[in-house]
């Protein structure tokens, strides 16, 4: 990429920069540069097309709802947005029984942080250690993985969890592996001592992206769930990346067996659209509807995104996509742990369905982590495959891999291929 093609642009990913190429179109599991190279994107966008690009039906929504009903005054109602209410609320359990429509996973993690704090009348919220949860200014000052240093003061009352990292382990039991229920104490023994007795909400994804692909213990989410409600907070699921048939189930939570206070989805929800969604009970409704719940917003229930919604819903459920993205998960998992046999300098595979963590090490000549991982990225990328590592410090070498759930097994194999030789490549150089 020439200067002359960001001469005009903002750079707003930190230190990061651009991508080298300039992307024309993008069809399925693949984008295509300007110059004609084919990039298989195990991305999903950002993390977010979970039916590949351009799919048929959502062009088809596009082209029609455009057509018909685009954007309204956000106090009016439409039919696509009334159905996908009903529709979204009969996927999750009960009591998630209201839904609200915006446009970002910040703008969702927002409007939950605001909905927590007006309910239980207090502000102090608590989030993980290694948390992203969006650029606005609730959620920005619930994430701590980048983006605190240099904007003044944070808003009063947030804390930070220590992450139940299996592979990092910070306190361990007596087989040496990681003490989570003991983290877990200790973390809120920190919190309480900390708190001026304002504890308002807990947020957290059930799988850390940005923070490195680190899915939860079994039971974790149980614990935290108690921890919460021991205190009068509200637990909030984060599902921007897990929700919506990615780990193989229909939300991630399910595993688990916890319902969540407030529930927020977004970059899957809209298959690379701007749709995002807060879900919660009928109750927490009432009591926010009672005390002025404000959060009125230009798109705020808008039916085009609702009525591409609708039509994701569609897709999923009749081609049985949570069934798809476990098989393909395994097919990927499996591929991934077969290189690890191969490549020494692969420290861990981790993850469900199709969010999948490839952890690699700097291995017995103590090399730079952040240094090996940009530079596999980059063979990659000059061998066709688009693959995104966590922009974290020390971290640059774990990678997120979250092909389309309409991949083809073929695409998998050849994603792992393409992998396998960049591996080889750059530990053979460097």
């Amino acid at each position: 990429m020439d200067d002359l093609a960001t001469r005009d642009l903002i750079r707003y990913s930190g230190r990061g920069a651009f991508s080298p190429d300039v992307i024309a179109r993008a069809e399925g599991s693949s984008v295509f540069t300007e110059d004609g190279r084919e990039l298989l994107d195990f991305t999903s966008g950002q993390m977010s097309a979970i039916l590949g690009h351009s799919h048929p039906e959502i062009v088809a929504t596009v082209r029609e709802q455009t057509a018909r009903l685009d954007h309204l005054y956000s106090g009016m109602l439409s039919r696509p947005v009334i159905d996908l209410a009903r529709r979204l609320t009969e996927t999750v359990p009960e009591p998630l029984d209201k839904a609200m429509f915006l446009t970002t996973g910040a703008e969702s993690n927002e409007a939950a942080l605001r909905m927590a704090k007006l309910v239980t009348g207090k502000h102090e919220i608590i989030s993980f250690a290694r948390s992203w949860h969006g650029m606005t200014q609730a959620a920005a000052h619930a994430t701590y993985s980048a983006g605190r240093v240099g904007y003044g003061p944070a808003t009063p009352g947030n804390f930070a969890l220590p992450v139940p990292d299996a592979f990092h382990p910070d306190l361990v039991d007596a087989h040496g592996d990681l003490d989570w229920r003991r983290q877990l104490d200790l973390g809120f023994d920190l919190i309480d001592a900390q708190s001026v007795g304002s504890l308002a909400a807990c947020i957290v994804e059930p799988i850390l992206s940005s923070g490195g692909v680190v899915d939860l213990p079994v039971g974790y989410l149980a614990a935290l769930r108690d921890k919460c409600h021991e205190r009068g907070m509200l637990l909030i699921l984060d599902e921007a990346q897990t929700g919506l048939c990615r780990t193989g189930s229909w939300y991630a939570f399910e595993r688990d067996g916890v319902v969540p206070d407030i529930l927020t989805l977004s970059k899957t929800l809209g298959a690379g659209l701007p749709l995002a969604a807060v879900l919660t009970s009928a109750e927490i409704e009432q009591q926010a509807h009672d005390r002025g719940f404000l959060f009125f917003t230009t798109h705020v229930n808008d039916p085009l995104p609702a009525a591409v919604g609708n039509t994701v819903l569609d897709v999923l459920s009749r081609d049985r996509l949570d069934l798809r993205a476990g098989e393909l998960g395994e097919r990927l998992t499996g591929g991934l742990r077969e290189l690890a046999g191969e490549h020494p300098v692969i420290g861990d595979v981790r993850g469900r369905g199709l969010l999948v963590g490839l952890e690699l090490t700097a291995g017995s000549d103590g090399g730079d982590v952040d240094k090996l991982g940009a530079a596999v990225t980059q063979r990659c990328t000059e061998l066709g495959l688009h693959m995104n590592i966590v922009q974290l410090p020390g971290m640059g070498g774990t990678f997120r891999i979250a092909p389309p759930l309409t991949a083809t097994e073929a695409e998998i194999d050849r994603g792992l291929a393409i992998l396998d030789e960049a591996l080889t490549h750059v530990t053979r150089t460097k």
